[in-house]
C-alpha cells in the first residue's frame, strides 16, 4: 500500500492531482483544510483489513461502555412533548463517521457562482473599447462582403469565357435571350432543350421557336368569350377598359340583351361611373355588387346571360384587401348559379419582378387564363414572356391601345414572340461581356 500526501489550493485541483498521480482507484483516507490550501491523504493498493488491524493495535484502550438508558415508563412517555422526544432522539443518534470515498466516484464540483456585474465606472471605461471592437467588426464584414463580391465576379467572368470558348452557339443563344429581356432562369431552361450540335442558322432561329412553343395560349377566339369572367389584377393594368372591349365583342356577336356587366370596385373613385358609361354606350346593363352575398345573388339573377363580365378592384400583392377579394370571389363562385372564372390581367410595360410578384399573389385563386395589356407601351416584352413561361398560365388575349373594341386580339404565341424580336432589333439592345457574365456566369458555373 502506497500512501501519499497532496496539497492544492482547492479541492478540485487536489482531486486532479490525486487522479493524475495515483489513478482513479486511489482511496481518500482523510481531507483537511490548512492555511496553504486543501490537504488530502490518499493511498493505492488499499487493504481495509490491514488498516483496521493497525488502528486496533495502536489505538488506546476503549472505555467501558456506558449503560443503556432505560426507557421511561409509559405514563412519563405520554407526558413528554414532541419537541422533547425529538431532542432525545438527536442526543441518542451517534454522529456518522467520515466515509472513505474513491477518487473516481467523487460527486461533480458545484457550479461556479455567477459573475458579479461590473461597476458603472468600470463599464464606462470599457465603453470606448466595446465601440471600437464593434466598428472593427463592421469594417471586417464590409471588407469580406466586398471580397466575396469580387470573387464571384471573377468566377462569373471565367465561367462565361469558358462557355463562349467551349459552346459558342449556346453562348450566342443566351446573348440573344438577354437582348429580348428574358429572365436568367427561363433562358437557361430554354437552352437546355437545344441540341448539342447546332449551327449558326439554328442558333439564330431556334430560340424564337422555343419561346413560341414554351408560351402557352388558350386558343380561344374573342367570339368564344362566354360564361362568368372576373378580371383581377393590380391597380392600373387596364381591367375596366379591357372589360369594355370584351363586352363590345360579345355584344357584336350575341347582342346586348345577353351581355351584362357587374362592378365590385368600390375603392377607386369613379370606377363604377366609368363602367356605367361604357354600358350606356354598348346598351348593356351594369349591376353593382358590394359583397359575396350580393355578387352571388347577382350572378344567380344573370344565369341566363351568355356573357357576364365582373370588374374587380385593383389590389397589389402586398395589400391586405387581396385576401378579402379572393374570399368574395370564392364564395360567389360556390353559391352562384354559374361557375366564375378568374382571368388575370398583366400590364406588359411593368418590370419583370413586378409581373412575377403579381402572378404569385393571385395564384391562390387559380386564374384560368391571362390577358396582356399595354403592349404598345412596353419597351420590351421579355418580362411578360418570362412570367407566362415560368408559371405556365395560358394567354387568352392581348391589348395594345385605348380604342374600344379595336385594340384587342386573340393571343398568338408566334405573333407575340416576333413582336418582341422586332422591338429588340429596333432598340438595338446588346449586352456586353460583363453583363452576360453577371447574368449567366454563376448559373453556368453551377454556383
Amino acid at each position: 500500500m502506497k500512501i501519499k500526501r497532496f496539497l492544492a489550493p482547492d479541492m478540485r485541483q487536489a482531486m486532479r492531482d490525486v487522479r493524475a498521480e495515483q489513478g482513479a482507484d486511489a482511496v481518500i483516507l482523510s481531507t483537511r483544510r490548512l492555511e496553504e490550501g486543501i490537504e488530502i491523504i490518499a493511498a493505492v493498493d488499499y487493504d481495509e483489513a490491514l488498516m483496521r488491524e493497525a488502528a486496533r493495535v495502536n489505538a488506546p484502550p476503549a472505555p467501558a461502555p456506558a449503560p443503556m438508558p432505560t426507557r421511561p415508563p409509559a405514563k412519563e412517555a405520554l407526558k413528554e412533548t414532541p419537541k422533547e422526544r425529538a431532542r432525545e432522539v438527536v442526543r441518542e443518534t451517534p454522529k456518522d463517521a467520515p466515509k472513505e470515498t474513491r477518487a473516481g466516484a467523487l460527486p461533480p464540483p458545484p457550479p461556479p457562482p455567477p459573475p458579479l456585474p461590473l461597476p458603472a465606472s468600470e463599464l464606462a471605461a470599457l465603453q470606448p473599447m466595446i465601440e471600437q471592437h464593434a466598428l472593427e467588426t463592421a469594417r471586417m464584414r464590409t471588407e469580406l462582403g466586398g471580397l466575396r463580391q469580387l470573387l464571384e465576379q471573377q468566377l462569373s467572368s471565367l465561367a462565361w469565357n469558358d462557355m463562349e470558348r467551349r459552346s459558342p452557339m449556346r453562348a450566342r443563344v443566351l446573348r440573344d435571350m438577354s437582348r429580348l429581356g428574358i429572365d436568367t432562369d427561363v433562358a437557361r431552361q430554354l437552352i437546355d432543350e437545344l441540341p448539342d450540335d447546332i449551327n449558326a442558322d439554328q442558333a439564330r432561329y431556334l430560340p424564337l421557336g422555343l419561346l413560341s412553343r414554351s408560351l402557352k395560349v388558350s386558343g380561344r377566339a374573342l367570339a368564344d368569350v362566354c360564361g362568368v369572367i372576373a378580371l383581377v389584377g393590380p391597380t392600373g393594368v387596364g381591367k375596366t377598359t379591357t372589360i369594355a372591349k370584351l363586352a363590345a365583342c360579345a355584344v357584336k356577336h350575341h347582342g346586348p340583351a345577353r351581355v351584362a356587366l357587374v362592378s365590385t370596385d368600390h375603392y377607386r373613385i369613379g370606377a363604377a361611373a366609368q363602367l356605367e358609361h361604357y354600358g350606356r354606350l354598348l346598351g348593356v346593363r351594369v349591376y353593382p355588387a358590394y359583397d359575396a352575398i350580393g355578387l352571388a345573388q347577382t350572378l344567380h339573377l344573370l344565369r341566363d346571360h351568355h356573357t357576364v363580365l365582373v370588374d374587380t378592384a385593383g389590389v397589389s400583392g402586398n395589400d391586405p384587401r387581396l385576401q378579402q377579394q379572393m374570399d368574395v370571389l370564392r364564395e360567389a363562385s360556390a353559391h352562384g348559379a354559374a361557375q366564375l372564372r378568374a382571368c388575370l390581367v398583366l400590364a406588359a410595360n411593368a418590370q419583370s419582378s413586378a409581373l412575377d410578384d403579381s402572378v404569385r399573389a393571385y395564384l391562390p385563386i387559380k386564374p384560368s387564363a391571362c390577358i396582356a395589356t399595354k403592349l404598345d407601351e412596353a419597351p420590351s416584352l421579355g418580362g411578360l414572356l418570362s412570367a407566362l413561361i415560368r408559371h405556365r398560365i395560358p394567354l387568352d388575349c392581348t391589348t395594345d391601345g385605348q380604342r374600344v373594341p379595336e385594340d384587342i386580339s386573340a393571343a398568338d404565341a408566334r405573333v407575340l414572340v416576333c413582336r418582341a424580336a422586332q422591338q429588340q432589333r429596333k432598340l438595338g439592345l446588346a449586352g456586353d461581356d460583363l453583363d452576360m457574365a453577371e447574368r449567366f456566369g454563376m448559373a453556368v458555373a453551377g454556383l
